[in-house]
Protein backbone atom coordinates (compact mmCIF):
# COMPACT_ATOMS: atom_id res chain seq x y z
CA UNK A 1 0.00 0.00 0.00
CA UNK A 2 1.48 3.66 -0.98
CA UNK A 3 2.43 5.97 2.00
CA UNK A 4 -0.87 8.32 3.12
CA UNK A 5 -0.28 11.22 4.82
CA UNK A 6 -3.40 11.00 7.91
CA UNK A 7 -2.56 15.03 9.40
CA UNK A 8 0.06 17.49 9.56
CA UNK A 9 0.63 19.62 12.62
CA UNK A 10 1.61 23.23 12.51
CA UNK A 11 2.52 24.77 15.90
CA UNK A 12 2.32 28.51 16.16
CA UNK A 13 6.08 29.86 17.53
CA UNK A 14 5.97 33.60 16.93
CA UNK A 15 5.65 36.94 14.91
CA UNK A 16 8.23 39.16 13.26
CA UNK A 17 7.94 42.50 12.41
CA UNK A 18 5.53 46.08 12.99
CA UNK A 19 4.16 48.85 10.61
CA UNK A 20 7.25 51.55 10.34
CA UNK A 21 6.86 53.67 7.02
CA UNK A 22 10.59 54.78 6.47
CA UNK A 23 12.67 51.79 6.94
CA UNK A 24 14.62 50.02 10.34
CA UNK A 25 13.28 47.63 12.33
CA UNK A 26 9.69 47.02 10.59
CA UNK A 27 7.78 46.48 7.22
CA UNK A 28 5.31 48.69 5.14
CA UNK A 29 2.71 46.42 2.96
CA UNK A 30 5.29 43.16 3.04
CA UNK A 31 4.45 41.04 0.16
CA UNK A 32 7.23 37.95 -0.06
CA UNK A 33 10.23 36.64 1.62
CA UNK A 34 13.08 34.60 1.25
CA UNK A 35 14.98 32.98 3.69
CA UNK A 36 18.94 33.52 3.33
CA UNK A 37 21.95 31.76 5.17
CA UNK A 38 21.74 30.76 8.54
CA UNK A 39 19.46 32.17 10.26
CA UNK A 40 18.61 34.98 7.42
CA UNK A 41 15.44 36.42 6.10
CA UNK A 42 15.19 38.78 3.30
CA UNK A 43 11.51 40.52 3.43
CA UNK A 44 10.17 42.83 0.87
CA UNK A 45 8.18 45.89 1.44
CA UNK A 46 5.94 47.24 -1.81
CA UNK A 47 4.62 50.25 0.63
CA UNK A 48 2.25 52.64 -1.08
CA UNK A 49 1.07 52.29 -4.34
CA UNK A 50 1.73 55.94 -5.42
CA UNK A 51 5.16 57.97 -6.23
CA UNK A 52 5.73 58.96 -2.76
CA UNK A 53 7.31 58.13 0.04
CA UNK A 54 9.35 55.62 -1.90
CA UNK A 55 11.60 54.55 1.37
CA UNK A 56 9.05 52.41 2.22
CA UNK A 57 9.89 50.04 -0.97
CA UNK A 58 12.34 48.64 -0.11
CA UNK A 59 13.86 44.62 1.46
CA UNK A 60 14.48 44.50 4.81
CA UNK A 61 17.28 42.02 5.66
CA UNK A 62 16.66 40.41 9.49
CA UNK A 63 17.05 37.22 10.97
CA UNK A 64 14.27 34.55 12.09
CA UNK A 65 15.09 35.63 15.99
CA UNK A 66 13.84 39.65 14.38
CA UNK A 67 17.68 40.63 14.80
CA UNK A 68 17.40 43.38 12.35
CA UNK A 69 20.56 43.82 9.91
CA UNK A 70 19.94 46.48 7.39
CA UNK A 71 17.71 47.27 4.42
CA UNK A 72 18.36 48.30 0.68
CA UNK A 73 16.41 49.43 -2.12
CA UNK A 74 17.50 53.41 -2.88
CA UNK A 75 15.07 56.05 -2.26
CA UNK A 76 13.95 58.01 -5.49
CA UNK A 77 11.96 61.11 -6.02
CA UNK A 78 8.36 61.24 -7.97
CA UNK A 79 10.10 62.26 -11.01
CA UNK A 80 12.65 59.74 -10.76
CA UNK A 81 9.59 57.34 -10.38
CA UNK A 82 7.85 58.07 -12.94
CA UNK A 83 10.06 58.45 -15.82
CA UNK A 84 11.93 56.87 -18.51
CA UNK A 85 14.69 55.51 -16.60
CA UNK A 86 13.89 55.29 -12.70
CA UNK A 87 17.28 54.61 -10.93
CA UNK A 88 19.21 51.18 -10.72
CA UNK A 89 18.40 49.46 -7.70
CA UNK A 90 15.12 51.14 -7.01
CA UNK A 91 11.14 49.87 -6.59
CA UNK A 92 8.06 50.48 -7.74
CA UNK A 93 6.28 48.01 -7.55
CA UNK A 94 8.12 45.41 -6.11
CA UNK A 95 6.07 41.51 -6.25
CA UNK A 96 8.53 39.10 -5.68
CA UNK A 97 11.76 38.05 -3.92
CA UNK A 98 14.53 34.74 -4.88
CA UNK A 99 18.01 34.41 -3.92
CA UNK A 100 20.10 31.80 -6.08
CA UNK A 101 22.46 29.34 -5.52
CA UNK A 102 25.34 32.15 -3.83
CA UNK A 103 22.65 34.45 -1.87
CA UNK A 104 22.40 36.73 -4.25
CA UNK A 105 18.85 38.60 -4.19
CA UNK A 106 16.49 38.86 -7.36
CA UNK A 107 13.26 41.73 -7.02
CA UNK A 108 10.77 41.54 -9.28
CA UNK A 109 9.10 45.33 -10.52
CA UNK A 110 5.67 44.62 -12.26
CA UNK A 111 5.45 48.57 -12.30
CA UNK A 112 9.00 48.68 -13.88
CA UNK A 113 8.73 45.31 -16.10
CA UNK A 114 12.36 44.48 -14.76
CA UNK A 115 14.39 42.34 -12.36
CA UNK A 116 16.96 43.90 -10.22
CA UNK A 117 19.52 42.07 -8.92
CA UNK A 118 21.81 42.70 -5.15
CA UNK A 119 24.15 40.90 -3.13
CA UNK A 120 23.27 39.51 -0.05
CA UNK A 121 24.54 41.83 1.41
CA UNK A 122 21.95 44.27 -1.16
CA UNK A 123 24.90 46.16 -3.24
CA UNK A 124 23.39 46.36 -6.38
CA UNK A 125 24.66 44.38 -9.44
CA UNK A 126 22.44 44.31 -12.00
CA UNK A 127 19.17 44.18 -14.07
CA UNK A 128 17.11 43.00 -16.88
CA UNK A 129 13.86 42.47 -18.43
CA UNK A 130 12.35 43.66 -21.84
CA UNK A 131 8.46 45.23 -21.60
CA UNK A 132 6.39 42.61 -23.86
CA UNK A 133 4.43 39.55 -25.10
CA UNK A 134 7.25 37.88 -27.24
CA UNK A 135 9.52 35.43 -26.06
CA UNK A 136 11.69 36.54 -23.15
CA UNK A 137 9.64 39.49 -22.81
CA UNK A 138 7.57 40.25 -20.09
CA UNK A 139 4.27 42.20 -18.59
CA UNK A 140 3.93 42.60 -15.11
CA UNK A 141 6.08 39.97 -13.82
CA UNK A 142 5.05 38.19 -10.44
CA UNK A 143 6.26 35.38 -8.19
CA UNK A 144 10.05 33.86 -9.07
CA UNK A 145 11.73 30.70 -8.13
CA UNK A 146 15.24 29.04 -8.74
CA UNK A 147 15.56 25.53 -9.75
CA UNK A 148 18.43 23.06 -9.09
CA UNK A 149 20.36 24.45 -11.74
CA UNK A 150 20.28 28.06 -10.79
CA UNK A 151 17.83 28.43 -13.57
CA UNK A 152 15.16 31.38 -13.08
CA UNK A 153 10.82 30.29 -12.97
CA UNK A 154 8.90 33.62 -13.62
CA UNK A 155 5.17 34.45 -13.23
CA UNK A 156 4.72 36.29 -16.23
CA UNK A 157 1.44 37.62 -15.37
CA UNK A 158 -0.31 39.55 -17.65
CA UNK A 159 0.83 37.52 -20.39
CA UNK A 160 -0.72 34.58 -18.72
CA UNK A 161 2.53 32.07 -18.60
CA UNK A 162 5.53 30.67 -17.30
CA UNK A 163 8.95 31.59 -18.66
CA UNK A 164 12.27 30.12 -17.86
CA UNK A 165 15.59 32.53 -18.04
CA UNK A 166 18.73 32.30 -16.52
CA UNK A 167 20.09 33.78 -13.79
CA UNK A 168 21.60 37.11 -16.33
CA UNK A 169 17.86 37.27 -18.88
CA UNK A 170 18.37 34.75 -21.06
CA UNK A 171 15.70 33.07 -22.20
CA UNK A 172 15.91 29.36 -22.34
CA UNK A 173 12.90 28.79 -24.53
CA UNK A 174 10.61 27.21 -22.03
CA UNK A 175 7.52 28.55 -21.45
CA UNK A 176 4.19 27.97 -21.42
CA UNK A 177 0.54 29.13 -20.38
CA UNK A 178 -1.90 31.15 -22.16
CA UNK A 179 -5.07 33.52 -20.87
CA UNK A 180 -8.27 30.59 -20.07
CA UNK A 181 -9.60 28.19 -17.07
CA UNK A 182 -8.58 25.16 -18.80
CA UNK A 183 -5.70 22.89 -17.30
CA UNK A 184 -2.26 24.49 -17.89
CA UNK A 185 -4.09 27.90 -18.54
CA UNK A 186 -4.45 30.87 -17.02
CA UNK A 187 -5.78 34.18 -15.11
CA UNK A 188 -3.58 36.25 -13.75
CA UNK A 189 -1.39 34.08 -12.52
CA UNK A 190 0.79 34.89 -9.26
CA UNK A 191 3.35 32.74 -6.71
CA UNK A 192 5.13 29.61 -7.92
CA UNK A 193 7.43 27.36 -6.07
CA UNK A 194 9.35 24.38 -7.30
CA UNK A 195 9.50 21.39 -5.05
CA UNK A 196 12.43 19.07 -4.76
CA UNK A 197 11.84 16.63 -7.75
CA UNK A 198 11.78 20.03 -9.99
CA UNK A 199 7.84 19.82 -10.51
CA UNK A 200 6.11 23.56 -10.76
CA UNK A 201 3.44 24.51 -9.10
CA UNK A 202 1.66 28.21 -9.92
CA UNK A 203 -1.09 29.76 -7.56
CA UNK A 204 -3.94 30.76 -10.38
CA UNK A 205 -4.72 33.46 -9.28
CA UNK A 206 -8.00 34.74 -10.47
CA UNK A 207 -8.69 31.13 -11.53
CA UNK A 208 -8.86 30.68 -7.54
CA UNK A 209 -6.68 27.27 -8.26
CA UNK A 210 -3.28 25.79 -8.13
CA UNK A 211 -1.74 23.93 -11.12
CA UNK A 212 1.26 21.59 -10.93
CA UNK A 213 3.41 20.90 -13.77
CA UNK A 214 6.75 19.44 -15.29
CA UNK A 215 9.86 21.29 -15.26
CA UNK A 216 9.01 21.74 -19.43
CA UNK A 217 5.38 22.78 -18.80
CA UNK A 218 3.42 19.45 -18.96
CA UNK A 219 0.62 19.88 -16.82
CA UNK A 220 0.26 17.28 -13.97
CA UNK A 221 -2.54 18.50 -11.67
CA UNK A 222 -5.09 20.85 -10.40
CA UNK A 223 -6.59 21.40 -7.23
CA UNK A 224 -9.35 24.12 -5.62
CA UNK A 225 -12.33 25.94 -6.77
CA UNK A 226 -13.82 29.30 -5.48
CA UNK A 227 -15.49 29.39 -2.19
CA UNK A 228 -14.95 29.96 0.86
CA UNK A 229 -14.69 25.99 1.99
CA UNK A 230 -12.13 23.79 2.70
CA UNK A 231 -10.23 23.26 -0.36
CA UNK A 232 -11.84 26.63 -1.89
CA UNK A 233 -9.93 29.82 -2.60
CA UNK A 234 -10.18 33.38 -2.98
CA UNK A 235 -7.44 34.87 -5.35
CA UNK A 236 -4.84 32.55 -3.80
CA UNK A 237 -1.73 34.14 -3.72
CA UNK A 238 1.40 32.36 -2.93
CA UNK A 239 2.48 28.51 -2.99
CA UNK A 240 5.26 26.50 -1.33
CA UNK A 241 5.88 23.10 -1.06
CA UNK A 242 8.25 21.66 1.67
CA UNK A 243 10.65 18.47 1.67
CA UNK A 244 7.88 16.11 2.32
CA UNK A 245 5.60 17.17 -0.10
CA UNK A 246 3.15 19.40 1.82
CA UNK A 247 1.32 22.02 -0.20
CA UNK A 248 0.96 25.70 2.03
CA UNK A 249 -1.04 27.71 -0.30
CA UNK A 250 -2.29 31.28 1.19
CA UNK A 251 -5.45 31.98 0.25
CA UNK A 252 -5.71 35.83 0.21
CA UNK A 253 -8.77 36.88 0.06
CA UNK A 254 -10.48 34.00 2.77
CA UNK A 255 -7.71 35.58 5.17
CA UNK A 256 -6.18 32.48 5.46
CA UNK A 257 -3.43 29.74 5.29
CA UNK A 258 -4.79 26.06 3.68
CA UNK A 259 -2.38 23.15 3.79
CA UNK A 260 -2.66 20.09 1.59
CA UNK A 261 -0.99 16.71 0.72
CA UNK A 262 1.14 15.74 -2.33
CA UNK A 263 -1.62 14.61 -4.22
CA UNK A 264 -4.15 18.21 -3.49
CA UNK A 265 -6.06 16.84 -0.90
CA UNK A 266 -7.01 19.49 1.98
CA UNK A 267 -4.97 18.72 5.06
CA UNK A 268 -6.04 21.88 7.27
CA UNK A 269 -5.94 25.36 7.59
CA UNK A 270 -5.04 28.22 9.67
CA UNK A 271 -6.62 31.59 10.69
CA UNK A 272 -3.52 33.25 12.26
CA UNK A 273 -2.11 33.12 16.12
CA UNK A 274 -0.06 36.33 16.09
CA UNK A 275 1.53 37.52 19.45
CA UNK A 276 3.50 40.81 19.91
CA UNK A 277 6.99 40.96 18.01
CA UNK A 278 9.96 41.64 19.93
CA UNK A 279 10.27 45.09 17.48
CA UNK A 280 6.72 46.13 18.98
CA UNK A 281 7.54 45.53 22.54
CA UNK A 282 10.24 47.61 22.21
CA UNK A 283 7.68 50.12 20.53
CA UNK A 284 5.64 49.78 23.58
CA UNK A 285 8.87 50.49 25.79
CA UNK A 286 9.26 53.89 24.83
CA UNK A 287 5.44 55.07 23.98
CA UNK A 288 3.99 54.07 26.97
CA UNK A 289 1.01 56.26 25.90
CA UNK A 290 0.76 53.49 23.22
CA UNK A 291 0.83 50.38 25.81
CA UNK A 292 -1.68 51.93 27.87
CA UNK A 293 -4.28 51.91 24.85
CA UNK A 294 -3.87 48.51 23.69
CA UNK A 295 -4.84 48.09 27.15
CA UNK A 296 -8.33 49.78 26.87
CA UNK A 297 -8.71 48.60 23.32
CA UNK A 298 -12.01 46.64 22.32
CA UNK A 299 -11.59 43.44 19.69
CA UNK A 300 -7.61 43.06 20.76
CA UNK A 301 -8.39 39.67 20.11
CA UNK A 302 -8.84 39.71 16.49
CA UNK A 303 -5.16 41.12 16.43
CA UNK A 304 -3.94 37.79 15.70
CA UNK A 305 -6.14 36.55 12.67
CA UNK A 306 -4.07 36.35 9.35
CA UNK A 307 -5.00 40.05 7.61
CA UNK A 308 -4.22 39.79 3.69
CA UNK A 309 -1.90 36.88 3.65
CA UNK A 310 0.16 37.25 0.86
CA UNK A 311 3.29 35.10 0.51
CA UNK A 312 4.16 31.58 2.37
CA UNK A 313 7.49 30.25 2.85
CA UNK A 314 9.30 27.22 4.25
CA UNK A 315 12.33 25.83 4.93
CA UNK A 316 14.69 22.69 5.50
CA UNK A 317 13.89 23.32 9.82
CA UNK A 318 10.21 22.26 9.17
CA UNK A 319 9.25 26.27 9.84
CA UNK A 320 6.77 27.86 7.51
CA UNK A 321 6.14 31.82 7.14
CA UNK A 322 3.39 33.82 6.27
CA UNK A 323 3.83 37.25 5.43
CA UNK A 324 0.76 39.49 5.44
CA UNK A 325 0.79 43.09 3.40
CA UNK A 326 -2.45 44.07 5.53
CA UNK A 327 -0.93 43.80 9.23
CA UNK A 328 3.14 44.18 8.64
CA UNK A 329 4.48 41.09 9.63
CA UNK A 330 5.39 37.28 9.44
CA UNK A 331 3.60 35.15 11.59
CA UNK A 332 6.10 31.35 12.11
CA UNK A 333 5.21 27.89 12.35
CA UNK A 334 6.99 24.99 13.09
CA UNK A 335 5.61 21.73 11.20
CA UNK A 336 5.72 18.29 13.42
CA UNK A 337 6.73 15.33 11.74
CA UNK A 338 3.54 14.19 9.37
CA UNK A 339 2.25 10.66 10.69
CA UNK A 340 1.75 8.13 7.86
CA UNK A 341 0.14 4.66 7.28
CA UNK A 342 0.37 2.25 4.58
CA UNK A 343 3.86 2.07 4.37
CA UNK A 344 6.90 3.62 5.64
CA UNK A 345 9.32 6.80 5.23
Amino acid sequence: MATQIITTTLHYSHTIGRLEIRGGDGFSNPVAMARGEGDRMYVLSRGLETTVLTPNKRVTICTVGEEYISQFGKVMSAEEAISSAPPDGSFMWPTSIALDKEGNVYVADEWLNRISIFTKDGEWIGKWGTPGDGDGEIHRPSGMAFDKDDNLYMVDSLNNRIQVFTKDGRFLSTKWGESGSGDGEFNMPWGIDIDKNGDVYVADWRNDRIQKFTPDGQFLMTFGASGKGDGEFNRPTSVAVDKDGIIYVTDWGNDRLQVFSADGRFITKLTGDATLSQWGKRVLEVQPEYAQGREIAQGLEREKQFYGPTAVEVDDANRVFVVECGKPRVQVYRKLTPMFYGGRL
